[in-house]
């Protein structure tokens, strides 16, 4: 079992960062791959970011590439969302996630991931 605790989101001018934190309990953590999703509201959950469990190959929606960063630290079991250059359009819950995943899975899937953390709020203000 995996439990997943999100935290850092807040109120943000457009053009600034965050860094949102996934603190995970439970022994495998370190063998999941873990996942940053978000909803806005009136909207689905959406993919935003991925990492394999190894940690050798990250995924991003196209939205986010060049902005956003996922990383981990399996040491510590925490895992990472660092966010530059905010837009008005990120407002939003993020949701991490993790789940056992095949390294060929697209690893964009909400339907992959096992675990999910309570989610954050992001407000990007213009």
């Amino acid at each position: 079992q995996v439990q997943l605790v999100g935290s850092g989101g807040g109120l943000v001018q457009a053009g600034g960062s965050l860094r949102l934190s996934c603190a995970a309990s439970g022994p495998t953590f370190f063998r999941n791959a873990m996942g940053w999703f978000r909803q806005a509201p009136g909207q689905e959950r959406e993919f935003v970011a991925a990492m394999r469990w190894t940690g050798v190959r990250t995924y991003y929606a196209d939205s986010v590439k060049g902005r956003f960063t996922i990383s981990r630290d399996n040491a510590q079991n925490t895992g990472y969302l660092q966010m530059n250059s905010l837009k008005p359009e990120d407002t939003a819950v993020y949701y991490c996630a993790a789940g056992r995943l095949s390294e060929y899975a697209p690893h964009s899937f909400l339907s992959d991931y096992k675990y999910w953390g309570q989610g954050t709020q992001v407000t990007v203000s213009s």
